[in-house]
């Protein structure tokens, strides 16, 4: 089988490595790829974003099968371009990809259909200066989340802790535009406490299997301090999620989730990423994303011991129900990103990477911000390498992930040292 994933990030890496263990694949290309997948697929030049060129190129080289990784081409509708040249797709419509696209059509899809979520309220440029009125007002209570409702590259919640805080964000997003287009609406969304994880769903559009429990590290710095990144890191399985409570989050949030985009006619293809808060009421929905997280998929793929081609092409095919029951490697996976020094505010290009033939043979490194510069690998953004560790719990994963990213170097290059320190 003839495979082409779209993408450059770490989340692409491992979607190719997982793809790669496959004897029936024969051929497999990624667009643009990274540094990492020039090593186990061929580096197909483009842009994500141009639709047209991507659906030319995979119809032209006979390509079987379309994964997409990225969330910008998946709201954009690249799977609709590829399907309109005939390819088979694992990825959702742009129909379909609005349950991350907009936050707005997602929480009025959740209370349409009963999905536990948390109250929010949709502020527009026309109802602005009666919102920033009621932040002020008595009965306003805080913390508050104030959600760009379009796509933000990860960044587009403020936690606002006060109503100057709230107003300030509100504005910045609609009337500064500082997400353009993503924040001509924005949520505001009660504050939820629990703990968060992350649940993933591989689905054929009316059926869907369950593929794995992690937790992300989503703050730049130690102690969930600093802005919001794409995520610092991340650990798999949830192991204090109870079994329960998955089985309540398959229930309430995974099923109705797939059986209403069905009845409502956009049914999804894909990978579901429902991100949940575990209140003292019961998971609730933060958001869901229209694709595999990143760096979650780096922790989460190497410990499914199922084919993976074979589920990619049953999801696409809309013949998971023939699928026979999932199987994972024993243990846990922690992940820790090694990224640039100005992260999340801007990358690193052109630094050599040294020490990768330094680290330990059962240690993964999937590469996200990297390029090839003829023989030397050379960062080329902020997220740069994702060190992934694997042990008999998540302390001895974490304890091999951080023995050996010590031992990779470029210039400015930093990490969080807690991710998976969590009791």
């Amino acid at each position: 089988m003839r495979v082409l994933v779209i993408g450059s990030g770490a989340r692409e890496h491992a979607l190719c490595a997982s793809l790669r263990q496959s004897d029936r694949l024969t051929y497999l290309a990624c667009l643009p790829g990274n540094g990492g997948t020039a090593a186990i697929a061929d580096n197909i030049p483009g842009d994500p974003m141009h639709f047209a060129a991507c659906a030319e190129w995979a119809a032209a080289h006979g390509i079987d099968l379309v994964v997409v990784g990225p969330d910008d081409p998946l709201g954009g509708g690249i799977v609709d371009a590829l399907q309109a040249r005939g390819l088979r797709c694992l990825g959702p419509t742009q129909a379909a990809a609005r349950i991350e696209s907009s936050k707005v059509w997602a929480k009025e899809f959740m209370l349409r259909h009963g999905i536990p979520t948390a109250p929010a309220h949709i502020v527009t440029a026309d109802s602005l200066e009666d919102a920033a009125r009621a932040l002020h007002a008595p009965g306003a209570t805080y913390p508050l989340a104030v959600k760009a409702d379009g796509l933000a590259a990860g960044k587009g919640v403020i936690i606002a802790h006060n109503a100057a805080e709230a107003e300030n964000a509100l504005r910045e997003m609609i009337a500064g535009q500082r997400f353009g287009a993503a924040g001509t609406r924005v949520l505001l969304e009660d504050f939820m406490i629990g703990r968060e994880v992350s649940v993933f769903a591989l689905c054929d559009g009316t059926q869907y299997r369950i593929l794995g429990t992690a937790c992300d590290h989503k703050r730049a710095y130690d102690g969930d301090q600093g802005p919001n990144t794409g995520g610092m890191g991340a650990y798999a399985p949830a192991d204090w999620l109870p079994p329960a409570t998955l089985a309540e989050i398959e229930r309430a949030v995974i099923a109705p989730a797939v059986a209403g985009m069905a009845e409502e006619g956009v049914p999804f293809v894909g990978f579901l990423f429902a991100g949940l808060m575990i209140t003292p009421t019961g998971p609730k929905v933060v958001e869901f994303n229209a694709r595999f997280g990143d760096p979650e998929a780096q922790v989460v793929l190497p410990l499914l011991a199922s084919p993976f081609l074979d589920l990619c092409e049953a999801a696409a095919d809309g013949t998971l129900a023939a699928q026979p029951e999932l199987r994972w490697r024993e243990g846990s996976a922690c992940g820790v990103v090694l990224a640039a020094a100005t992260y999340p505010t801007a990358g690193s290009k052109g630094a050599p990477i040294t020490g990768l033939d330094d680290v330990d043979d059962d240690v993964l490194i999937f590469h996200a911000g990297t390029k090839l510069n003829g023989n030397r690998l050379e960062t080329n953004g902020g997220r740069v390498l994702t060190v992934v560790g694997f042990g008999k719990d998540r302390a001895a994963a974490r304890e091999r992930a951080y023995a050996n990213i010590t031992r990779i170097h470029f210039d400015g290059a930093r990490y969080r040292s807690d991710i998976g320190a969590q009791p």
